[in-house]
C-alpha cells in the first residue's frame, strides 16, 4: 500500500497555505512534514491515463473522535460507521458518473480497525505483540488511518474536478486536507477545506 503515491513530493505543500492566515501557515509547513495534527488530513491523487489514484492519511481523532483502540460497544459501533464510510469512495469523492469509474483497488490500514487472525491463532501471537507494545506505543496514541484507492476510468476527460465535500460531511472534525495532485495539467499543491472543497485537475 501507498507505494506509487508516496513517491509524490511534497514540497508543493506548504506553498497551499501560503495565503492563508500565519497560524494556519505554520501548521500546514508541518503536515507536509508527516506531522499528526487533529484536524488535518492528507490526499495524494494521481490520475495517469485510465487510472485514478487517491490516497487519504487521516489522524483517527478525525474520523473517529478518539484514538485508542475500541472496545466499548459504542466505539466499535463508531469504528465500524466509519469504515463503512471509507468503503463508498465513489460517493465520499463525488466522483462523476460520466467518467465511467469503477473500483479496482481498494485498501484500508488502521491498528484501530483490529484486523487481527483468526481466534484459534492469537496465542501464538501473544509473546510478539507484547514484545512490540512497548515500541509501538507512540505510534498507537497518535492512530493514523490510511486508506487507498485505485480505480478504472473509461472516460478520464470526464474528471474535470475531485469534490471533496462529502469528506467534509461524513467526517466533521476534519477541518482541512492538504492535497497534492498530479494530473494532465501538471502537479499543484493546494489546502481544501470544507468551505473550499472542490479540486480541478
Amino acid at each position: 500500500m501507498r507505494r506509487l503515491l508516496l513517491a509524490l513530493p511534497f514540497a508543493l505543500l506548504p506553498q497551499a497555505s501560503a495565503h492563508a492566515h500565519d497560524d494556519e501557515h505554520e501548521h500546514a509547513e508541518h503536515a507536509s512534514l508527516g506531522a499528526h495534527e487533529h484536524g488535518a488530513g492528507h490526499l495524494n491523487v494521481a490520475l495517469d491515463g485510465k487510472i485514478l489514484e487517491l490516497e487519504l492519511e487521516n489522524p483517527a481523532m478525525n474520523l473517529l473522535g478518539f484514538e485508542h483502540a475500541a472496545e466499548s460497544p459504542a466505539d466499535l459501533a463508531t469504528v465500524a460507521a466509519a469504515r463503512a464510510k471509507l468503503e463508498q469512495p465513489l460517493t465520499l469523492f463525488s466522483l462523476p458518473a460520466a467518467a465511467g469509474c469503477t473500483v479496482t483497488r481498494q485498501e484500508l490500514e488502521s491498528p484501530l480497525f483490529g484486523d487481527q487472525p483468526d481466534a484459534e491463532h492469537e496465542h501464538e501471537h501473544d509473546e510478539h505483540a507484547k514484545g512490540e507494545a512497548a515500541e509501538h506505543q507512540h505510534e498507537d496514541q497518535h492512530s493514523e488511518i490510511h486508506a487507498h484507492y485505485r480505480f478504472s476510468c473509461t472516460e478520464p476527460a470526464a474528471l474535470k474536478t475531485l469534490d471533496l465535500r462529502e469528506v467534509f460531511k461524513r467526517f466533521p472534525a476534519t477541518h482541512k486536507i492538504q492535497v497534492q495532485l498530479i494530473g494532465p495539467q501538471g502537479q499543484q499543491g493546494v489546502e481544501a477545506t470544507a468551505e473550499h472543497a472542490t479540486l480541478s485537475f
